[in-house]
């Protein structure tokens, strides 16, 4: 069976010998970074020890430093490796990468610090302090840096691996969609493995066999990763017999639950007599509605209010000299709880865009969200400030009357909530926001579809963290303009 849409030819042609090593190259190319990070935090230490405040009058210990800072980066780097940051499973993706990174810091410091004290080594306190509170953010931000340059190359078919699903068609499929979204994951897919009996014509991917053959399978296409999904086994019995005979294999075992869009936070597993039930935590949509996030909104909009008002007017001007109409352009949209607002923004059309607007209509890619790539009906001003969203800026001061918040879903109009879906309706239960998570991720490039998703994923796994990357994601979007029209 030939692929259908799910892999482009390029990545047919992907080596085996390529992927195969991916999981030896990515840690050693980090090893590689935390050494030279951690040299460098070590230069600066010895450099700057004496100037650390509190220890400007310690007692020179050249000698002691001498001896000790080629241990100390020995002994950190052994930490990193032990606490299991160089292991291909944490490399990536999520926060448990991160997380290990200042474990294992923190464990540095104390083992040397502990060391030092038991055996009465005369170290100097200027560079032990300098080492690890300037050591351990780079690491975290090198170790950043090192992601981003990964899941370019993995976008780029290098590092990646090869994987193989296995399961219900249905579900198989589910997963399909997520690894060919999110391809920065740099999961090859080599084909799936079905139970006996399923229907292999509703795949559009290549069928190696059934769920029994995976062993034969995993040699044969020199396989990385097997992602079992429901409907692999009958049975627990078939999942540990499978993860038995895999042991041998040099292949890591995957299962996905029949969870998806809950962030990890939301997710405990506690094994109970041998069987590990998922703890799912309840959305944390209410959050998103108290003090702590409306005082941030306020905050930020009134600073930000203060810091562009040059820019504000200067595109007020130019919009105004542009055609001689009004500047601010002023539309009903839907708000928190179904609630009815004035949306603020910098006019970016033609003063009939309205009546124009109804000859277009049935041009638009989507019956629920109308977007035109060149739509007629943007002034040039309004090319300038779309593709730069100056546009929004007036929306500040909705943020400020309490309107809209600085992150959230899209304000929509009363017409397209009139066509929404009943679950679509949970975007409504927070305040709409200037920039959110599907803005972030594509902005009108997207699919309705993958906007709403994006979208309910914020309302029911909201964090302050997660507003605060969001809110740091959008200057990149911003400035790259990519998806803005």
């Amino acid at each position: 069976m030939l692929l259908k849409n799910n892999v482009s030819p390029s990545r047919l042609r992907i080596p085996r010998r390529m992927t195969h090593r991916s999981r030896i190259v990515a840690p050693w190319l980090l090893v590689a970074t935390d050494i030279v990070t951690v040299l460098f935090a070590t230069l600066i230490a010895l450099a700057f020890r004496n100037f650390v405040p509190g220890f400007q009058g310690a007692s020179e210990v050249n000698y002691s430093v001498s001896v000790l800072w080629p241990l100390a980066v020995i002994i950190w780097i052994a930490s990193l490796w032990g606490a299991g940051a160089y292991s291909d499973k944490n490399l990536g993706a999520g926060t448990d990468e991160y997380s290990r990174v200042l474990h294992s810091s923190l464990m540095a410091a104390a083992f040397i610090g502990i060391c030092c004290y038991l055996t009465r080594f005369d170290l100097s306190r200027g560079f032990y302090v300098l080492l690890f509170a300037f050591g351990t953010p780079l690491l975290v931000l090198t170790r950043w840096i090192c992601r981003r340059i990964i899941h370019i190359l993995r976008r780029r078919n290098w590092l990646t691996r090869r994987v193989v699903l296995a399961g219900n068609p249905q579900n198989i499929q589910e997963i399909m969609s997520v690894v060919q979204r999110e391809n920065w994951l740099g999961y090859y897919l080599v084909g799936a493995l079905l139970p006996q009996g399923a229907n292999r014509e509703d795949l559009d991917m290549p069928v190696l066999g059934t769920v029994d053959d995976a062993l034969e399978i995993v040699d044969q296409r020199d396989i990385d990763i097997v992602i079992f999904a429901d409907g692999a086994f009958p049975s627990s019995r078939g999942f540990r017999r499978m993860a038995w005979a895999l042991e041998s294999h040099q292949c890591q075992m995957v299962v996905a639950p029949a969870l998806t869009d809950i962030a990890s936070q939301r997710i405990q597993v506690r094994p109970v007599a041998g069987m590990p039930l998922v703890l799912v935590e309840p959305p944390t949509t209410q959050q998103a509605g108290r003090w702590m996030k409306r005082t941030f909104d306020l905050v930020m909009a009134s600073l930000i209010l203060v810091m562009i008002s040059p820019i504000m007017i200067a595109t007020a001007l130019a919009i105004y000299f542009n055609d001689r109409g009004p500047v601010i352009f002023k539309q009903v949209r839907v708000g928190k709880n179904g609630e009815h607002f004035e949306c603020l923004k910098f006019r970016s059309m033609v003063t009939n865009a309205e009546e124009i607007l109804k000859s277009l209509q049935n041009q638009g890619p989507n019956a629920v969200m109308f977007k035109m790539e060149n739509d007629p009906r943007i002034t040039k001003v309004g090319h300038f400030i779309r593709r730069y969203s100056i546009d929004e800026l007036p929306q500040l001061w909705n943020v400020v009357r309490g309107d809209m918040s600085l992150i959230g879903p899209r304000p929509a109009l009363p017409k397209e909530v009139a066509l929404y879906a009943p679950h679509v309706n949970r975007r409504l239960e927070v305040r709409p926001g200037m920039t959110g998570l599907w803005q972030v991720s594509g902005r009108s490039n997207l699919s309705w579809d993958d906007t709403v998703r994006l979208d309910l994923y914020y309302v029911d796994n909201w964090s302050m963290t997660q507003d605060l990357t969001i809110l740091a994601m959008t200057v990149k979007a911003v400035f790259a303009s990519d998806g803005a029209y």
